[in-house]
């Protein structure tokens, strides 16, 4: 994990009012709910009496309420009331309050921040200048037991599309990598598949190499989009859960009618395109060991890797800032 940063975890859909949601992220066991407002909340999903996952419980006026003995707690974990002790009782509760962690909520997703609270980034990651108000969505979810790392880094693999592809994205035999071509700009790191099919022709270095009209663009910690055209784009989120498995949120774009309920149907039918294709990788993303990613895990890379070495170097770059800061 990269400390200090913003992860979408879930969307907005999987919080509804009245009913808290247990998930684990970043190694983390958490409860998210509602309050009254409709603002989301995340505490650590355990009670401080007697040890039980609030999740199970329910939300009352705005706090989740234990399942266990009832015992209830405010959306920034204190300790609200404690019915054995009764209503009258003028106990000190914050001895039972539990840890609350910072959530904010944006394009229908849901982001925690992992890390300290005084170092928080008021700026949520999303691709603002590819996605806006126009494109209507449709999303699946599937969980993978696999290092985050190495699922993001599939996404940005050009070298696998013509054999874990060979029948859908990687048709057409086009097995010799040119480049590819990576640039790193802001925040986002850029590339695109320049592949030809090998008729003994010598490949292209990465500056003779192209960043196509289809390209894919990775924005940390754990958002990803290929820009497959001026009106689809499919999104994915690899949401952490620890250090061997990984939700992945998929969600495909589009804007191609301009009418909305048109693009809302292409875009239902256009989910399953993607399933298709991530089951593809899934199959083979799972078997690779070591489970996470890593600068130095004894790996022979090649040319056609070099979006993966780029993504590892500044993931390394980021952990490592964060270690010197702490």
């Amino acid at each position: 994990m990269i400390y200090n940063q913003w992860y979408a975890i879930l969307p907005s859909r999987a919080v509804r009012e009245a009913r808290p949601v247990g998930v684990r992220r970043c190694n983390i066991d958490l409860v998210l709910f509602r309050d009254p407002n409709g603002k989301v909340a995340c505490l650590h999903d355990r009670c401080s009496h007697r040890g039980a996952a609030l999740h199970k419980g329910t939300v009352k006026d705005g706090c989740v309420k234990c399942p266990f003995h009832g015992i209830e707690f405010d959306q920034n974990g204190a300790c609200h009331f404690v019915p054995a002790l009764g209503k009258q009782s003028s106990e000190d509760l914050s001895r039972f309050d539990v840890e609350h962690f910072v959530v904010e909520e944006a394009h229908d997703i849901i982001y925690l921040w992992y890390g300290d609270r005084e170092a928080k980034n008021p700026a949520l990651p999303f691709f603002d200048d590819d996605i806006d108000e126009r494109f209507v969505y449709s999303e699946l979810e599937d969980h993978w037991h696999a290092h985050y790392s190495r699922a993001i880094e599939n996404q940005l693999d050009v070298v696998h599309l013509p054999f874990v592809h060979h029948n859908t994205i990687g048709r057409g035999n086009k097995t010799l990598v040119n480049g590819p071509k990576v640039l790193f700009k802001g925040d986002i790191l850029r590339t695109s598949a320049d592949n030809e099919v090998d008729r003994g022709q010598k490949p292209k270095d990465a500056n003779a190499a192209r960043i196509r009209k289809t390209h894919l663009n990775f924005l940390f910690p754990n958002l990803w989009l290929n820009h497959i055209s001026e009106k689809v784009r499919v999104l994915i989120f690899f949401a952490p859960v620890d250090d061997e498995n990984t939700v992945l949120y998929i969600r495909f774009y589009n804007r191609i009618t301009g009418i909305r309920p048109i693009d809302g149907l292409i875009a239902f039918f256009g989910r399953y395109a993607n399933l298709i294709v991530e089951r593809q990788d899934k199959r083979v993303v799972i078997t690779q060991e070591p489970k996470a990613s890593g600068l130095k895990i004894g790996e022979h890379l090649i040319a056609g890797d070099a979006p993966i070495i780029r993504y590892r170097k500044i993931r390394d770059d980021l952990q490592k800032k964060q270690q010197t800061k702490a």
